[in-house]
């Protein structure tokens, strides 16, 4: 098992990174959130999950451990497969996906492209107890504090990983704010993948 890689990025992609390792150029599939973090030409180490197929070897990687290790968790799910399980770590972080199964929260978890009302019960029943004790929700939810804007940095990040500069970066962060703003209040947690796009079309029509 390739449990993570470390070495110079030299691409990035909508939901994939190249991270140059030994000579070799690896390539690794990512949530939005991940990919946020990565700059072209600057170092990185991710934590890495090797899924093995008969016709193929696929790696995804994450930010750190814990996100890999429930993204692995996740895949116990009846039905839930790398795909699904990246893409539920795209839209929730691994304590809001721990406080959805936790608290059997289908709505939050049928969130998820590909996640409907049956699927998400079948996560809840098949991964309670199992994923640990969401505890930086718990925390966030007994201070009454609310969670940072991260998609901004996330955004930001994203978009300059891109090639933009932090100028335009800013002003298409701005721009799609009222967006965000929305998605809080209606109680939901804005997606970074979504946000991106967004911002990515502002700066096309530029």
């Amino acid at each position: 098992m390739i449990a993570s890689v470390r070495g110079r990025v030299t691409a990035i992609a909508h939901d994939r990174a190249v991270v140059e390792v030994g000579g070799v150029g690896v390539l690794v599939h990512c949530t939005p959130g991940t990919l946020a973090t990565l700059r072209t030409g600057e170092e990185t180490r991710l934590a890495t999950s090797l899924v093995v197929r008969e016709d193929s070897l696929t790696l995804f990687g994450f930010a750190d451990d814990d996100e890999r290790g429930v993204f692995e968790m996740l895949q116990a799910a009846n039905g839930v497969g790398p795909k699904v399980a990246l893409a539920m770590l795209a839209v929730h972080t691994p304590d809001a996906l721990r406080m959805a199964v936790a608290s059997a929260d289908v709505k939050a978890l049928t969130r998820v492209p590909g996640v409907g009302p049956k699927g998400a019960q079948r996560i809840i029943v098949d991964l309670k107890d199992r994923l640990g004790t969401p505890e930086e929700a718990v925390s966030a939810a007994l201070d009454g504090r609310a969670a940072a804007p991260a998609w901004r940095d996330q955004v930001h990040s994203g978009l300059v990983g891109l090639g933009y500069s932090a100028k335009d970066a800013d002003e298409a962060v701005a721009a799609v704010g009222p967006q965000a703003d929305a998605e809080v209040a209606a109680g939901r947690t804005p997606q970074v993948a979504a946000l991106l796009k967004a911002a990515l079309r502002v700066l096309s029509v530029r």
